[in-house]
């Protein structure tokens, strides 16, 4: 019976070692995460920055990474880079949430009437290839030197790429669709809300983020150039000032933070409001 049992390989058979290649997958599902690609791009960029700054051996040319990391630290536990930066952000947020909604009101309309909608995407022909900083000299002229000003020439900057995108979105509704929430009675902004706006979110959403960059950058640079005009100065003023006194390292540290903010608003903010819409609803993947 022993041997019978030793023959099949059922008796006494020792333990198999342990398989060295079962922490593969895991190993391979790392290297192929979204996360981890880019976390190795930005250390890749890092690393050729220092390379660079090393190879030009002058810092008030190009500061190292790690001397701008540095100054990054001393900006924010001594010089208010992080009030600069809350300033900002603010004075970005008051100016985009006003684009945003006259652009809704607007792209409304313009669904809801054939002329309403020719004068938008003629407005938007005329008015989305207008850099917004060329209007903050008429901005300064009409509201004066404060937030006024930047918030003008952000809703500016913010409104007609939205309006664009929104409208594009609506626009590539399936007429099924439409038709559907027609016999259901819906009309008005009920219509736009519950059957408009959820089949477009793709595009709503994708015009969120680039009037988000738009707005972005339109404020730093306003602050780089007109500076005066936000009263607690922005991390554009900040930036602007360290230029003028010759401090590159602190100058890379406020750009460094242009770019953290804008990165967090793209990984954090647009991306959860991505999984919990779009993604989930199986509209993208």
């Amino acid at each position: 019976m022993s041997d019978r049992a030793d023959f099949f390989g059922i008796a006494d058979a020792a333990p198999a070692p342990p398989d060295a290649s079962a922490s593969t997958p895991r190993l391979l599902r790392l290297v192929r995460s979204v996360a981890f690609r880019r976390v190795a791009a930005l250390l890749a960029l890092a690393l050729i920055w220092q390379v660079a700054a090393i190879a030009q051996a002058n810092p008030i040319m190009l500061p190292s990474f790690t001397r701008t990391l540095a100054a990054l630290w001393e900006a924010l536990a001594d010089e208010g880079l992080a009030a600069a930066a809350a300033a900002s952000v603010r004075v970005l947020l008051e100016g985009y949430a006003v684009g945003i909604l006259l652009a809704l009101i607007l792209v409304s309309l313009a669904v809801a009437n054939s002329f309403a909608r020719e004068t938008l995407v003629v407005l938007t022909a005329m008015l989305n290839p207008l850099p917004a900083i060329a209007l903050l000299p008429m901005a300064m002229l009409w509201f004066g030197l404060g937030e006024m000003s930047l918030i003008f020439v952000l809703v500016h900057s913010v409104l007609w790429p939205f309006a664009l995108a929104a409208l594009s979105g609506f626009q590539a509704v399936p007429e099924t669709l439409c038709l559907v929430g027609r016999n259901y009675g819906l009309r008005g902004p009920s219509y736009v809300a519950l059957i408009l706006v959820p089949a477009a979110l793709p595009a709503i959403i994708s015009g969120l983020k680039i009037a988000w960059a738009f707005g972005w950058r339109t404020l730093i640079a306003a602050e780089l150039v007109f500076g005066v005009s936000s009263r607690q100065g922005g991390l554009g003023w900040f930036i602007f000032r360290n230029r003028n006194e010759l401090f590159t390292d602190k100058v890379f540290a406020g750009l460094l933070t242009v770019i953290i903010i804008g990165l967090l608003a793209e990984t954090v903010v647009f991306r959860t409001i991505e999984a919990a819409t779009i993604r989930r609803w199986g509209m993208q993947r």
